[in-house]
């Protein structure tokens, strides 16, 4: 279980690196994206591990990067131009 937490953290904290790192222009400032990374990567390992039980570290994992990926998303502001061109369809 403390492997699995800590992989977790670490996961969370990679993939928020990454993101802030690869789309620095989208994303707010590295104070709320490293949280929200790990704090995504814990709760994803809580409910995959809550519904799968003990003994399954690798599910685990992968729970805790979908759910990080998943938070991290929601951060993600949409660029600038384009996006608001297509919202009006009949304009």
């Amino acid at each position: 279980m403390l492997l699995e937490v800590l992989g977790s953290v670490l996961l969370g904290t990679a993939l928020a690196l990454w993101a802030g790192h690869r789309l620095p222009h989208r994303l707010p400032s590295r104070t709320l994206v490293l949280p929200t990374g790990v704090a995504g990567a814990l709760f994803g390992a809580f409910v995959t591990h809550s519904a799968l039980g003990p003994g399954h570290a690798i599910a685990t994992l992968g729970g805790a990067v979908a759910m990080s990926v998943a938070l991290l998303s929601l951060l993600l502001r949409p660029t600038r131009g384009r996006a608001r061109q297509q919202l009006t369809p009949y304009a």
